[in-house]
């Protein structure tokens, strides 16, 4: 079976109306709109469009194609795209299944995004320190037809302390400038190889992608930056392999899923074991860093090839500019002195992510998560399995957010305690959410498990 998982895509779709895990007595919250949706807009259930990056690369070497209709409604903005060839246009149309005014537009958007990032500059815009040294990601090689290959490192990413340090304006202007950069790349190839090249290989590491990842606004913005991706550089990735995934990527995976269109998921596969062997098939090995399975070292002999490669790690403290993010919260309740308040969410499967956010007023608040024993009835913490001890939390300083795994089914209760207090009510405003794992990727990893029997 393992060998098999080298070529699976991770493309299916929960079932609609299935809901596996949620607030009993609340509906789904709805997302907010970002800066960057008076541009891109929001890519939430759309995926009748063949989205950004296209299904194969065979179509794009056939600009006879592109409508002349098309070229002439967009005369008065030419000048003003990177390029202007049949290819280039070709993308657009694409994107949007040739559906003319579709394209034209989203075309035209894009424009407006270039003069919004300064993209002709861009290459030459420098950003913060704290971004050069701890965003994680680089181009290293090329595949064996030529396209640049990308390499994303999750694990050391620390996504909470670059929010903390750097605007994230400047965490998408830097994203912007990358894919520029890439572009730029592909230019370059196809002047040395005589040939279009207009694709991108990538190559996600997932080893140690952890609950810290699933922070909240750290998923928003990477939702963001995937947004940008599919509305600014139309069929531009060949392939995204997913190597080293742990039995959390299903959870983050359909967290962020929902932001491609179906096309672009059909180009993700999550690789097995035999992972290594799967890159060499469509790298070769001297393109590949030894670290990744083959024999390019940087010319230190560096394993890891890092100076092509920035492997992230934990933003030190002084580089922070903030202690916290505003957030909007989905509840609020008044805690009674020497009472508590709980709320119960159940989970009907093992695997199920409950993520959570909370803030006090005027002073701190006790908080735990129980496992109940009894359904149907109200229990004492003491009645209840203990699933994360119950502290106290100086949320009224700096608001609380953290994550569990739910690895039993069950009613889980978040007890937000004030029993100590005999004084003082406490206001706490909260939100919380069940992730859930994307179910293909889940039986992929699962069956690639050693203790798996089939």
């Amino acid at each position: 079976m393992a060998a098999s998982l080298g070529t699976v895509p991770c493309q299916v779709t929960a079932d609609p109306g299935c809901i596996w895990g949620r607030d009993r007595a609340q509906g789904d919250p709805s997302p907010g709109q970002s800066w960057l949706a008076c541009f891109v807009g929001t890519r939430k259930g759309q995926t009748s469009s063949p989205g950004v990056f296209g299904e194969d690369q065979g179509s794009l070497h056939q600009p006879s194609l592109l409508s002349p209709q098309f070229r002439e409604k967009l005369q008065d903005v030419l000048p003003s795209l990177p390029s202007q060839d049949d290819y280039f246009l070709l993308k657009w149309l694409r994107a949007r299944s040739f559906d003319l005014p579709k394209a034209e537009a989203m075309l035209r958007k894009h424009i407006e995004v270039r003069k919004y990032m300064d993209a002709d500059n861009i290459i030459a815009w420098e950003p913060p320190e704290v971004i050069r040294k701890y965003m994680s990601g680089g181009m290293c090689g090329y595949d064996r037809e030529g396209s640049p290959v990308w390499y994303e490192i999750v694990g050391p990413l620390d996504a909470k302390g670059l929010l903390f340090s750097a605007s994230k304006q400047d965490l998408l202007k830097n994203k912007f400038r990358d894919c520029e950069v890439l572009r730029h790349e592909c230019d370059q190839q196809s002047k040395k190889l005589g040939k279009k090249i207009e694709m991108v290989m990538m190559v996600y590491d997932c080893e140690g992608l952890g609950l810290k990842h699933l922070w909240k606004p750290a998923v928003d913005t990477y939702g963001e930056i995937l947004s940008m991706f599919e509305e600014n550089y139309p069929e531009s990735l060949k392939r995204l392999f997913i190597v080293k995934a742990p039995k959390l990527f299903p959870v983050a995976y359909n967290l962020v899923k929902h932001f491609l269109s179906e096309d672009t998921r059909k180009k993700v596969v999550v690789l097995g074991s035999n992972w290594k062997e799967v890159l060499q098939k469509y790298i070769d090995p001297a393109q590949i860093p030894v670290e990744y399975g083959g024999t390019l070292v940087d010319p230190d002999g560096d394993p890891k090839c890092s100076s092509k490669i920035n492997y992230g790690g934990d933003v030190p403290q002084h580089y922070y500019v903030r202690d916290q993010l505003a957030q909007k919260y989905e509840h609020s309740v008044v805690v009674n002195r020497g009472s508590s308040h709980q709320v119960e969410y159940e989970i009907l499967f093992p695997g199920c992510v409950l993520r959570w956010q909370f803030r006090s007023e005027g002073a701190d608040i006790g908080f735990g998560v129980y496992l109940k024993t009894k359904v149907g009835e109200r229990q004492r913490a003491g009645d209840m399995t203990e699933v994360l001890p119950n502290q106290r939390y100086n949320a009224h300083m700096v608001p609380e957010d953290g994550s569990l795994t739910c690895s039993t089914p069950g009613i889980y209760v978040l007890r937000f305690d004030n029993t100590y207090s005999f004084l003082h009510a406490k206001k706490v405003s909260y939100s919380v959410e069940v992730l859930l794992p994307d179910t293909a990727s889940a039986q992929q990893i699962q069956e690639e498990s050693p203790n798996h029997s089939p």
